[in-house]
């Protein structure tokens, strides 16, 4: 089947000797849009209107009323963003498999082929808020509360062992692992994905939690949703959201000794909170933002459902390569990521968040304030946003000792594949231990394209 490429902006990059294709962004400005004005994360967004635009789901107009954003116009529109995949956690993710098996077996009894539905973006289900602690206080409190918690919900963990196996994109994190949060940073997010089609787009995505958002530090577009348009945008419906209103942060200087990424995260959040960003993208820019390691920009990122906006988004950098690779992603991933942002930077622009484009962008320190207080405790309503890929830079003295004082998450090496014969280890496979070889515990179950039938409660363990 033919893609869709009404504006004729497909074309081809080069990643490790392979021609690759993507919807080019500066292809769509040569059609008279200044793309390069645009926020970092509206164009986000809009590479995805662009690279749906079917006339079905995305129409043309939509596409060109959010290539022509203007910082104050009036927002009267909605965006039809199709997401590339979807991440749910056990409490809200559970109802939604019900609801796909639900619809097997409605299709089952109309003489249909059950495998007709099937959710048309991946899905990651992070069992983590259904962890109970029974047990404390000794050395083997972790691996006998995995142990109960496996008894107590058998039913459960036997419904979505049968989800994994029927459905094709539907992955499931067993517990003990990590939060969904710290999963998804760590191992889920890949930056930049690949279709059967054998085109490449950014990674994007909504999640059944408010604090989704902790992704936006890694560059990543995607917030937390309700279980209604998480699925339908499973089954491949776009999620609509109102055109935003754009914020941007100009941070400057570095963290001093003793500082923590969680210190940050609350100022911001009190500074923020006061300039009323609510249902609004906050995007960080400047040489502060651009010394900050990733795990620091997570943990701010992560506070967006608490200073009310949508998103508390980082523009892609460098730091966001380095994390990939230190998160255990493969060097020829990490090579083609770079090379499609490289592809999609807006020609005429250099890449890199410079300090003279940062100066250029901040708004004027007010008299008698310094250029830090001013930017600080008056977010500009829009500046212009940093470029899609920052040169390397060294970090300060004082932001590379605080670091180890942060309470962000670390980057621990990647995660064992959720898919891989269903099988969890008893602690945390990312503090390996030489010194003691782990048990494991096996969940068995046959295949089957139908949902399992309803087993006898299993009384619970007495604590």
């Amino acid at each position: 089947m033919a893609q869709p490429n009404p504006f004729n902006t497909l074309r081809t990059f080069s990643a490790g000797g392979k021609s690759h294709k993507f919807y080019s962004l500066p292809a769509l400005a040569e059609a008279g849009f200044a793309i390069g004005r645009l926020p970092v994360s509206i164009r986000l967004v809009l590479e995805s209107l662009l690279r749906n635009c079917d006339g079905l789901r995305v129409s043309e107009p939509a596409v060109k009323d959010l290539a022509g954003w203007k910082a104050k116009a009036p927002r009267t529109e909605e965006i039809p963003f199709v997401v590339a995949r979807i991440v749910l956690q056990d409490f809200t993710g559970v109802p939604l498999l019900v609801d796909l098996a639900a619809m097997r077996a409605a299709a089952a009894k109309l003489g249909k082929n059950p495998k007709v539905i099937e959710p048309l973006v991946p899905v990651d289900l992070v069992v983590d808020h259904s962890v109970q602690v029974d047990v404390s206080g000794t050395a083997d409190s972790f691996a006998r509360n995995l142990d109960i918690e496996f008894k107590r919900n058998r039913e459960r963990y036997q419904f979505l062992k049968w989800g994994m196996q029927a459905f094709d994109t539907f992955k499931v994190v067993p517990p003990g692992i990590g939060i969904v949060h710290q999963v998804n940073l760590e191992y889920l997010a890949q930056g930049v994905l690949g279709g059967t089609d054998g085109v490449y787009y950014p990674d994007t995505l909504v999640g059944t939690d408010s604090h989704t958002t902790m992704i936006n530090g890694l560059g990543i577009v995607g917030w937390g949703v309700g279980g209604i348009e998480a699925e339908a945008g499973m089954l491949g419906q776009p999620v609509y959201f109102l055109t935003p209103d754009v914020v941007g942060v100009n941070l400057t200087g570095a963290l001093r000794e003793g500082v923590t990424a969680t210190d940050l995260a609350l100022t911001l959040t009190q500074l923020l909170r006061s300039a009323k960003v609510v249902g609004k993208f906050v995007e960080f820019y400047g040489t502060g933002a651009a010394a900050l390691p990733v795990v620091d920009r997570a943990t701010i990122a992560n506070m967006a459902p608490e200073y009310g906006a949508t998103m508390g988004f980082f523009p892609i950098d460098a730091e966001c390569s380095n994390y990939l690779r230190a998160t255990g992603r493969a060097e020829e991933h990490v090579a083609l990521y770079e090379a499609y942002y490289k592809a999609q930077a807006p020609s005429g622009r250099r890449t890199g968040s410079s300090s003279r484009t940062s100066r250029r962008s901040s708004p004027p320190p007010s008299p008698g304030r310094s250029r830090k207080t001013a930017s600080a405790s008056r977010p500009a309503k829009w500046a212009r946003p940093c470029t899609w890929r920052a040169t390397a830079r060294a970090m300060p003295a004082a932001a590379a000792r605080s670091r180890s004082r942060t309470t962000s998450p670390r980057p621990r090496g990647p995660i064992p594949p959720p898919n891989a014969k269903w099988r969890t280890t008893t602690r945390r496979p990312m503090r390996p231990r030489a010194s003691r070889a782990p048990a494991r515990v096996k969940w068995g179950m046959a295949a089957s394209s139908s949902p399992p039938s309803r087993a006898a409660p299993t009384p619970r363990t007495p604590r």
